[in-house]
């Protein structure tokens, strides 16, 4: 996949449905080009073609790790930038799991003698690098889809330590501010870093912001510090302020 394809899955993404003329228009190519782009990137399950328009795929269930990695790209490494201010070097670190969370874990080699714990296996690969990190990984069963652990492996993981910090994120947060993730079982292992974290950091690029998913964690009030690309909207916004939560973007 090009450069133009991966900003046309971060444009569409962001924009939501456009006509194959549009995309053309801010691409600066021809249609014929685009066609081409689109059914390359339909073809990964990437984006969807209907009656000439592309549209976002839709989020019955999360999508493949390499296909979210790249998804508002731009705004996860501004997440990332404004998330290592909130740390410091020697701190112990729980990492969730998700595609935020990895592009954090590939900057904290600006850190040093950092206790990393994480089930998130890109953001352990990122880690291995790290001159001066002791990375903890959990064991247990493998999502492949989502490069993670999860399931009581996770949960029993995180219940194992105590952490400093813990960075994690979720699938979707709605315009009353409550927290959506695909499954019980990121729920229950989300909880479990969320209890054992002194100070608690949820990222969430802005894609993800007025949606809804299938399991939802009313625990809006549990975390410190929420991280974002853009400016939430103004009502979000001062109710995350009234509860004392911090908001960065």
């Amino acid at each position: 996949m090009n450069k133009r394809q991966q900003d046309i899955v971060q444009w569409i993404n962001k924009n939501g449905r456009k006509s194959l003329n549009d995309v053309a228009d801010e691409f600066s190519v021809s249609v014929q080009t685009i066609r081409t782009d689109i059914r390359h990137l339909t073809e990964r399950g990437l984006l969807l073609r209907s009656h000439g328009e592309v549209v976002p795929f839709p989020n019955r269930q999360n999508i493949r790790f390499d296909q979210r990695r790249i998804r508002n790209l731009e705004g996860k490494q501004r997440i990332a930038d404004l998330c290592i201010t909130k740390m410091t070097d020697y701190q112990s670190v729980f990492l969730g799991t998700g595609s935020s969370v990895s592009e954090v874990a590939s900057r904290l080699n600006e850190l040093k003698g950092l206790q990393v714990m994480t089930c998130n296996l890109h953001a352990a690969r990122n880690l291995c690098e790290h001159p001066d990190c002791e990375l903890t990984i959990a064991g247990g069963r493998v999502r492949k889809r989502d490069q993670d652990v999860i399931g009581g492996d996770a949960v029993r993981f995180f219940q194992r330590y105590r952490a400093d910090v813990g960075i994690f994120s979720v699938a979707a947060i709605n315009k009353e501010g409550e927290l959506f993730d695909f499954t019980d079982e990121d729920i229950m292992s989300l909880e479990t870093l969320v209890d054992n974290a002194h100070y608690r950091i949820l990222l969430l690029d802005s894609t993800k912001f007025d949606l809804e998913s299938r399991c939802v964690w009313n625990r809006v009030n549990n975390y410190h510090c929420l991280i974002t690309d853009v400016k939430p909207s103004q009502w979000l916004l001062s109710k995350l302020q009234a509860q004392g939560i911090e908001v960065l973007y």
